[in-house]
């Protein structure tokens, strides 16, 4: 369903290694899938007074790499907006997201950690 983002977690490989760009405090490497939703995701997800609306918007692929564009919007707890624009590289093994790079504004994120 548009707007979801769960259905993709499961295409998510449980020792996937996953990198969050920038120097906010979701940043950095993530060796497994929980400890990727518990951290980063974790970490925003509890800043959001809303649940996130994810749309795509974008897909590309090359070999076993996808590149998934899309954004997510929500409202920061402090009433800020998050109308983030991301862009996912990912590479992919047996049907399952084994790595992935996320790029996104960095600003922005900042911003939901703000009171």
């Amino acid at each position: 369903e548009q707007g979801d983002s769960r259905p993709f977690f499961q295409i998510v490989a449980d020792d996937v290694t996953g990198r969050v760009i920038g120097s906010t405090p979701v940043s950095g490497t993530y060796h497994s899938r929980s400890e990727f939703l518990g951290g980063a995701a974790g970490q925003l997800f509890e800043r959001f007074a809303e649940p996130l609306v994810a749309e795509v918007t974008a897909v590309h692929e090359a070999g076993d790499t996808v590149v998934l564009q899309w954004q997510g919007t929500s409202r920061g707890v402090n009433g800020r907006p998050y109308n983030q624009d991301y862009c996912w590289v990912m590479r992919l093994a047996d049907a399952k997201v084994v790595d992935v790079v996320a790029y996104l504004d960095t600003a922005l994120v900042d911003d939901m950690f703000a009171d």
